[in-house]
């Protein structure tokens, strides 16, 4: 899919500003938090009265988030990269830019930052770059990344922890790097007693009190960890669902099957869906088991649900969640992970009360608008 756009800029933006013709380029549209924060920052800024557009760097088929671009108005397209390392996708990927008239050229995870730093300077736009986790990499990835990252006006990391993996691993010259934490269009995950019920049924969880985490099946997200720690909890009260899908799905699946036959019955995966604003209601305490993050979105979705949260104290969590407040931290261990279950499991009435919490606390911290404001600043500072 590759759609032309020729912008008028006639009109000015919604704060009276000139509009911007702003072009988020990302790996692919397959599901992820990167697409996901791509996606609710386009639809801010669009809002504004800019004009936003979203490139993919991935060969057909298109995964499920074009659709959900293309559904809010975002005109997609794609600039195919070829094989290994590619010289061809600079010169391409800056002629679609000149053809978009774009201004600001924002790139979301590193191949996108290595092709798309360069095309927009040669495009005569602003580079903007957000680190959305710790990419680790090979140290021939790395060198090509610290070079594209020199021609970025501006990189943006999601966390303060994400922004200190950045300086360790020299991601970036020092001068140019900000912090921008990820905000979310939080009205989507309003607490909704007939969303509740509805996926409760499908599900068929009944009355079981829910362990639920979502995100992809991947060796970082680790949910086998989650499967082994769940495993003393799992009976006919108790119950475990994990949403998504993966590489690590057959370890996930593996883990699974090694529960006992009473366990394993009580444990849903559900593979990739699309409405997880719906699917979180069903949960009673949301679970991260994650060796590595930066700021995961799905966190403040599910405390805006009204969930506490359970996580491994990795990357940014511990800035998002507060131990013993709006959720528990653990460390990276199968028996601390169980330990904290177990200990709302048994006090549902503190679960109850730390998702109180953790809504008020998402409410406050993770409102959409400040993402898109913040952004919109940055972009206009890089333009000067």
């Amino acid at each position: 899919m590759k759609v032309s756009l020729s912008f008028d800029r006639s009109f000015g933006a919604a704060d009276g500003k000139r509009s911007l013709a702003i072009v988020h380029v990302v790996s692919s549209y397959g599901v992820g938090g990167q697409e996901r924060v791509a996606l609710d920052l386009a639809i801010g800024q669009q809002a504004r009265g800019h004009h936003v557009s979203v490139l993919s760097l991935a060969p057909a088929p298109d995964g499920a988030m074009a659709d959900e671009f293309a559904e809010a108005g975002i005109a997609v397209g794609r600039v195919e990269k070829r094989g290994g390392l590619d010289p061809t996708l600079v010169p391409r990927l800056a002629m679609e830019l000149k053809s978009r008239g774009a201004d600001v050229v924002h790139t979301h995870n590193p191949l996108p930052l290595i092709y798309g730093a360069p095309a927009a300077r040669l495009a005569g736009a602003a580079a903007i770059h957000t680190k959305h986790g710790k990419n680790p990499g090979s140290r021939a990835h790395m060198m090509l990344r610290r070079a594209a990252a020199q021609l970025a006006h501006a990189f943006v990391a999601v966390s303060d922890a994400t922004a200190a993996q950045a300086r360790e691993q020299r991601d970036m010259p020092s001068d140019r790097l900000h912090t921008i934490p990820n905000g979310i269009r939080l009205e989507r995950y309003a607490p909704d007693v007939e969303a509740r019920r509805a996926v409760r049924t499908e599900l068929a969880l009944g009355d079981a009190w829910v362990v639920g985490t979502v995100g992809r099946l991947d060796q970082y997200k680790n949910q086998s960890l989650l499967v082994r720690a769940m495993a003393p909890l799992l009976a006919e009260g108790v119950k475990l669902v994990i949403v998504g899908d993966g590489d690590a799905r057959t370890d996930v699946e593996a883990a699974v099957a090694s529960l006992p036959g009473s366990a394993r019955a009580n444990v849903t995966l559900t593979g990739r869906r699309m409405d997880v604003p719906q699917l979180v209601h069903a949960f009673d305490v949301f679970a991260l088991s994650s060796r590595s993050e930066g700021l995961p979105l799905v966190v403040p979705e599910a405390m805006s649900a009204g969930l506490p949260v359970i996580a491994t104290a990795v990357g940014g969590l511990p800035s998002v969640i507060d131990d013993g407040v709006t959720g528990l931290l653990v460390p990276v261990d199968e028996t601390k992970l169980g330990e904290a279950l177990a200990m709302l499991a048994h006090d549902q009435a503190r679960a109850r009360a730390m998702g109180v919490r953790a809504r008020e606390v998402a409410l406050d911290r993770y409102s959409h608008e400040r993402m898109v404001d913040a952004y919109l600043k940055l972009y206009e500072s890089a333009r000067v």
